[in-house]
């Protein structure tokens, strides 16, 4: 039967109650809690436990107090039921096995209610009152549980997650609910001006009668109504048979290719005239496809236009604490990076905010399981190659429910552009099957068998490498036709190793005695047991670049120079080698606590140096020089076509050499602008500029080159890094520098400012710092910086703007 039109608005009748305050009982008493939570959560919000952020007090913990059950209780009123009501009490996530008792009567029990990514619904209609009293007691995951995992990034949490770590709520509704809509689309590829929209929907009948009805609603001004018919107690994944065809759509891009934009449907389900349930969802207009090219590599596009994934990856708070506004916060630092993709190695989020804020800010999300699961040390029961841990009859049923709930919970979210059923491995085959034929009725996005370069007997090659590195590797490395993890291909995860924060985190951590380097800074590293533990392989780097630090500045001034110009040429090196790459993922986004190794910004939300290469390094357009080619190319990401006066500035041996051209750089293409000649210098300086036709600077990048080139052991390479044999010098660099900088800042309005540094000296000022601080001395947080970590030619200025949210009298510095 063809679609029908509403013939008015209906009233809606369905209601939702999340349920965020609890208390937990600790001993005789009960102390105050919020849902969703963990129970190490709990404990340091009322000053139980420490925070656990440094090795001392991760010692304190007594971890066999969550060796037995804990129990949450709260308190809800609800208005008398009208006759044919329900009410449905829904758990998001529960960590990891829950007894539940409503007013006094158990509704599920720890046998039945398990796994931290199931979700659960109990029909609590003849339980209910007007007041009510919930108890849930939670279990912890023991060891061979597919639990929430955090892998080596960082210590295990004492509670392991222990907790009700997402949202509980009560629905009131009539006979049949409404639940997990979605909307499909498919998109006009080469005109942009069509596209076909496919509703999709859940529906239970919780009745004991046959019940018929109504599925109708309303996107973008379009009504629409079906009739179903359901059996008595029937669940139904409902798919409107026809799809709505809308003309000039309002297309959700990633920000770097266009506007996100967001559009609502309203559904519900009606019954004689009477609406039983209701559901709103903000969904987006467009297509996503991956394909593997003709090198193998697997590329997504997105309403058509293929799209460099660059991004990094995401990990919650080590106890699951972040909110709606840290998660912003974090989100717009990954768009402010110009990064379009943020990879979960996890199904993080201990709600919908996460990938809410995903979707309004045009940032892409690949999701799935987390190698926690994969690799004995970590599960804590026997793995199997090639699939992991998930191998019995019974664990394969378990994640295969649980990866529906998660798929069915996200679907309705643009910013999702894929699954990830495996990280470091691949499923069981039985298991794959499952995923298949789940995905091919409820989804329309493809799934990734693996992070890493394996291939399925079902469905091939994951089109994806995982080869690192993790630890340190110089500049010219991604630009290697030799190295594994270098410019080709998609890599799934990679990253220089320690990435410091500032001095000012650093002495939250350690305290006001930085140096010498010592034991202390090892528990900041990783988790792991056998690589990327100590910073021994960066001070090994400094010593042998520059010689060993005298003092702290020194030292971090160094480690920052490090940090930054490595992180910033693993991108440009994917976008200067498009189209034989197709995705760089940075190993990490951020830290679940204090940290000093793989991360763009610290546990306290302060970027480090790393960050802003990555920013520069991922402007749309922008000048890129290639340390293997000695060239420089001009790279555009966005949908526009631009004509840009390009320009380089060549500082060696005393002399300056430059060039000025025009160049037109298409939507999606590289182009090569100029050739770098560097003989006959030890090292030399490279300034390169974009503007635009109004004259307008568009981009800047900067450069410290050496003729001298790092050795690789190409044949010891290992799934850490490739070992540096001879590691070129960079000891000439302070004679080749200035500190003596000016500084002027102009107030343009209430938290915006214009900051403008000027180097007077005929040398180069390299690596400027600039902050903002508070009253009180404290980093101001945020504080955007359009660039930072400047670096200005002889008798050259540069002018920068902060924002300062929040905050209307910064001290710069």
């Amino acid at each position: 039967m063809a679609m029908m039109m509403l013939a008015g608005a209906l009233t809606a009748s369905a209601t939702s109650l999340t349920l965020g305050k609890w208390q937990v009982k600790m001993g005789e008493n009960w102390i105050e809690a919020s849902v969703p939570s963990t129970l190490m959560g709990v404990l340091t919000a009322n000053g139980i436990e420490p925070e656990a952020l440094t090795a001392e007090d991760y010692a304190r913990i007594d971890k066999k107090r969550f060796e037995k059950s804990w129990t949450y209780r709260t308190t809800f009123n609800m208005p008398a039921l009208k006759d044919g009501e329900h009410v449905i009490l829904c758990f998001d996530g529960i960590c990891y096995r829950a007894n539940v008792w409503l007013n006094g009567q158990q509704i599920a029990n720890s046998q039945e209610m398990v796994g931290s990514f199931r979700q659960f619904e109990y029909d609590v209609t003849a339980n209910i009152g007007q007041e009510n009293v919930l108890e849930v007691e939670v279990f912890r995951a023991q060891p061979g549980d597919p639990n929430i995992g955090f892998a080596d990034w960082n210590p295990r949490p004492a509670d392991e997650s222990m907790g009700i770590w997402r949202e509980v709520r009560v629905k009131t509704c009539g006979p049949v609910s409404v639940a997990h809509s979605a909307v499909r689309s498919r998109v006009n590829s080469k005109t942009l001006d069509e596209a076909w929209l496919t509703v999709a929907t859940e529906l239970t009948n919780h009745s004991d009668k046959p019940v018929s009805g109504v599925v109708e609603g309303t996107i973008e001004g379009r009504n629409f109504a079906y009739p179903v018919s359901l059996k008595a107690h029937e669940k139904r994944a409902f798919v409107l048979p026809s799809e709505m065809r809308l003309e000039h759509p309002r297309l959700w891009w990633c920000h770097n290719m266009g506007k996100p934009e967001l559009c609502n449907m309203h559904l519900e389900f009606a019954e004689s005239g009477k609406v039983s349930d209701t559901e709103d969802i903000r969904f987006g207009i467009r297509e996503i496809r991956s394909y593997l090219t003709d090198e193998g590599h697997r590329v997504f596009t997105l309403n058509g236009q293929k799209v460099l994934l660059r991004g990094a990856g995401w990990t919650d708070d080590i106890y699951l604490r972040d909110t709606p506004e840290t998660n912003r916060r974090q989100l717009e630092y990954v768009r402010d990076m110009n990064m379009n993709t943020v990879r979960l190695e996890g199904f993080w989020g201990t709600s919908q905010n996460l990938y809410d804020l995903c979707d309004e800010l045009g940032l892409m999300i690949l999701v799935g399981w987390s190698c926690h699961w994969e690799w004995e040390d970590y599960l804590g029961s026997p793995t199997e190659e090639p699939y992991g841990g998930i191998i019995t009859p019974e664990q394969i049923a378990l994640i295969a429910q649980s990866f529906q709930d998660q798929v069915m919970w996200l679907r309705y979210h643009p910013s999702i552009i894929g699954w990830f059923v495996g990280s470091d491995r691949i499923p069981k085959p039985e298991l794959e099957k499952s995923y298949h034929e789940f995905l091919s009725k409820q989804d329309d996005r493809d799934y990734l068998i693996s992070a890493k370069g394996l291939t399925s007997e079902i469905s091939g090659p994951s089109g994806t490498k995982m080869e690192g590195p993790y630890e340190y590797v110089g500049p010219s490395y991604w630009y290697l036709p030799e190295a594994p993890g270098g410019a080709f291909g998609f890599n799934t995860e990679t990253g220089i190793g320690a990435q410091l924060p500032v001095k000012e985190s650093l002495e939250k951590m350690l305290g006001k005695q930085l140096f010498p380097i010592d034991n202390r800074w090892n528990v900041l590293c990783t988790a792991s047991n056998s690589e990327m533990n100590t910073l021994g392989k960066l001070n090994e780097v400094i010593h042998h670049r520059f010689g060993d630090a005298k003092n702290i500045d020194e030292y971090l001034y160094r480690a920052d120079m490090l940090s930054y110009e490595s992180t910033k040429a693993m991108f440009e090196g994917f976008r200067a080698h498009w189209p034989h790459t197709t995705g760089i993922i940075q190993w990490m986004l951020n830290g679940a606590r204090p940290g000093i190794y793989w991360q763009l910004y610290d546990y306290y939300k302060q970027p480090n140096a790393a960050y802003y290469g990555v920013k520069k390094a991922n402007a749309p357009v922008q000048l890129i020089y290639d340390y293997h080619a000695k060239a420089v190319y001009a790279v555009n990401e966005t949908l526009q076509c631009d004509t840009l006066t390009a320009s380089m500035q060549l500082l060696k041996n005393g002399a300056v050499s430059s060039d000025n051209r025009q160049i037109e750089v298409a939507p999606g293409t590289v182009v090569k602008v100029f050739d770098i000649d560097t003989s006959g210098a030890s090292a030399a300086f490279l300034f390169l500029k974009l503007k635009g036709k109004d004259n307008k600077e568009v981009a800047t990048n900067e450069y410290f080159l050496v003729a001298e080139n790092d050795t690789y052991d190409w044949e010891k390479t290992s799934w850490v890094h490739t070992p540096i044999t001879h590691y070129a010098s960079y000891a000439m660099l302070d004679g080749m520098c200035s500190k003596d900088y000016r500084l002027n800042v102009k107030k343009m309005a209430d938290e915006k400012y214009e900051v403008t540094v000027s180097n007077p000296t005929d040398k180069v000022a390299f690596m400027i710092r600039l902050t903002a601080k508070d009253e009180k001395g404290q980093l101001i947080c945020p504080a955007y910086w359009s660039d930072n970590y400047l670096t200005l030619a002889p008798g050259k200025t540069r002018t920068v703007s902060l924002t300062t949210p929040g905050n209307k009298n910064p001290r710069i510095e």
